[in-house]
């Protein structure tokens, strides 16, 4: 019985769970919120949660939510990465090189979308600074 159960947690271990690009997509009104996971059903089962308890993060997205129903609403993965056969491969880099290449290509702000726009090296640096400043 432990010889299984080690066997079974080493292959849950190795088997890679599906990572990507997905998007909660407002089927009224075509507004889109971009994200990306390591864990895509995880993270898709998050949202929804957290949408059904009003406690979502997005004020936006949740005030639609609560608007328009979660009928309005489709969880979509629109992008996923494969496993590489390198164990131990750290999928960060390239998750958010897909999520710059999906949020460029809908461009989620604004009326398009529940996304904020990423702030620039030298935004952030400018904001550190006049952080330090007023230390």
């Amino acid at each position: 019985m432990d010889n299984r159960k080690k066997e079974l947690t080493r292959a849950y271990k190795q088997n890679h769970r599906p990572m990507g690009v997905f998007q909660i997509r407002n089927i009224a009104n075509d507004k889109v919120l971009i994200g990306v996971s390591l864990n895509l059903p995880g993270i898709l089962n998050r949202h929804k949660f957290q949408l059904r308890m009003g406690k979502h993060g997005n004020h936006g997205l949740q005030a639609e939510w609560d608007e328009f129903g979660s009928e309005s609403f489709a969880f979509e993965i629109i992008d996923e990465l494969q496993p590489r056969e390198e164990r131990g491969y750290d999928y960060r880099e390239d998750l958010a090189f897909l999520e710059e290449l999906w949020l460029e290509k809908l461009k989620p702000y604004g009326d398009r979308g529940y996304n904020e726009k990423k702030k620039g090296k030298e935004e952030r640096l400018k904001e550190i600074a006049a952080h330090r400043s007023r230390e």
